[in-house]
């Protein structure tokens, strides 16, 4: 028996406000977690200068590092994309840099090309990707490491969350979920 229309709304209602509680709980949960104390890793800057975790926070005491899984990802790249768009927003609270296994050169030529705006370092001779969780034994993971720089200069690993389609940190996945079809197998390319 199908449902009637303000059932339909109500219940559509009532699942956003779950989803949202529940994104509000997942992320007061990641808080509550102790902060992890990380070494000051070394990575390569997009003109293949070495550059200390510790200098990424410039004069922030948070920092957002976004793992990307390099040029050859369009998943990666349209969260990338994205992440550009809200630029100024997210420096304004914090310091954000994105990282990927790709060598320096490859990096500035990809951003260049795309026209991103944010700091890119290069991870491919540092184990930082993988002792913060994004990479396996089936390679490199999308996500993004939440870190914090102490009076004391300790750097601590607050949070992180792995990124997938339907994730909440690309609208893209949301607005065509609102569409007739809704995603229907989409993927993002890397031209259009």
């Amino acid at each position: 028996m199908a449902l009637n229309q303000t059932t339909i709304k109500n219940e559509i209602a009532r699942l956003e406000a779950e989803l949202l509680e529940k994104q509000n709980r997942l992320n007061d949960l990641r808080r509550q977690l102790s902060p992890e104390e990380i070494k000051d890793y070394v990575l390569q800057g997009s003109d293949g200068k070495r550059v200390r975790l510790y200098e990424m926070f410039d004069d922030k005491k948070d920092l957002i590092v976004i793992h990307n899984m390099g040029k050859s990802c369009s998943y990666c790249t349209l969260w990338a994309d994205g992440f550009n768009g809200m630029l100024q927003h997210l420096e304004s609270r914090a310091a954000f840099v994105v990282v990927s296994p790709d060598p320096p050169e490859t990096q500035a030529t990809f951003a260049k090309k795309r026209g991103w705006q944010f700091k890119m370092y290069s991870s491919e001779e540092s184990t930082f990707t993988e002792d913060m969780g994004f990479k396996n034994g089936n390679g490199w993971l999308p996500g993004v490491s939440t870190i914090y720089k102490k009076a004391d200069g300790k750097i601590v690993h607050i949070s992180k969350a792995a990124f997938g389609p339907g994730d909440p940190f690309c609208a893209a996945w949301h607005l065509f979920g609102l569409l007739t079809n809704g995603v229907n197998d989409w993927e993002p390319e890397f031209k259009y």
